[in-house]
Parts: structure tokens; sequence; C-alpha cells
């Protein structure tokens, strides 16, 4: 038959299409889980075999060959369905962590921009006291000696403005000036 084939002798190629597609199918539908994939798949290996019909003589085992060329399509298809699932989640992925980026970048702006403007609306003596405390990391000593105040005055500064903003922010205070 392959003779025949590699002679361009429609009628055997006709009768190995007949003999053979039917159980390659199957067998490619097994593996595939998808009819129009296992369709493609068929109609591609018989329009491969056909466009080199004249190398088929070197295949004396045709069933053997048939099998192993659906074997290795199916082996390629499987690879690449992996390849196009890891580049999406990949995707995926990546968009998520840009969009949650960008939206934890706007949120942290908002609540700085929230957080300054009570800052500001401190008393002016406890806000430059805060502001020397938890944005110059000045300890209560240094401020005490360059404001020329106590420690005690100093840590009770520190102490009624946190009290002021965590009214206002809540734990959110916590995270942003005890962990810095």
């Amino acid at each position: 038959m392959a003779v025949l084939i590699a002679a361009d002798d429609h009628g055997a190629f006709a009768e190995l299409y007949e003999r053979y597609f039917s159980v390659l199918y199957l067998h490619v539908l097994k593996k595939l889980r998808d009819k129009d994939e296992a369709r493609d798949l068929m109609q591609e290996l018989f329009a491969h075999i056909w466009a080199r019909r004249v190398n088929m003589t070197r295949y004396s085992n045709i069933p053997g060959f048939l099998y192993a060329s659906v074997r290795n399509r199916v082996f390629n298809i499987i690879d690449h369905k992996h390849v196009a699932d890891k580049y999406l989640f990949s995707l995926a992925v990546h968009g998520t962590m840009e969009e949650a980026i960008t939206d934890y970048r706007i949120r942290e702006r908002q609540l700085a921009g929230m957080i300054e403007s009570e800052i500001n609306a401190l008393p002016p003596k406890m806000r430059e006291v805060f502001e020397l405390s938890r944005k110059l990391n000045y300890t209560h000593r240094e401020i005490a000696i360059k404001l020329n105040l106590s420690e005690q005055s100093v840590r009770s500064h520190v102490k009624g403005a946190l009290r002021i903003l965590r009214t206002k922010f809540g734990i959110f205070i916590n995270l942003l000036f005890f962990f810095k």
C-alpha cells in the first residue's frame, strides 16, 4: 500500500484513510477529550501523509507509523497546552498583581494625604513635636532639648497626637507610626 500511495494512487490513499481514520480518531479522542481537536489532528495527519507521500515507501509497518505519528502529535498538542496555560496564568497573575499594586499605591497616597491634613490640624506645638518624632525620627530627649521642653511634655504631645489621629483613622495609625 505504501508503494501505491507513493506513486500517487488516490485509491490506495482513500483505502488507508478509510481503514485507519476511525480507529486513530477514537485513540486521539481518548487522549485529548476534544472532538474538534481530535478531528483537526486527524485531518492534519492525513494531509501531511498525502503531501509527503513519496516518503511512504520508507515505512514497512504503516499501522506503527500512523500510531507513532498520532502519539507524537498528541504530545505536541499537550505540550503546547501546558505552555499556553502557563503563559495565560502568568499574564493573569502579573495583571492582577499590577492592578493590586496600583490600587494599593492609590489608597496609600489617599490615606497619607488624609493623615497629613489631620496632622496639620493638630495644635501647633503638638504638631511640631509629633513631626519631629515621627517624620524626622528624633528621640524624645532630642526634641526636648531642641524645643526647650521636658521629656514628659514631649511624651504627652506625641501621645495626644496619636490619640487624636487614632480616633480619626483607627488601626492605620498603629501601622504607619509604630512600625516605622
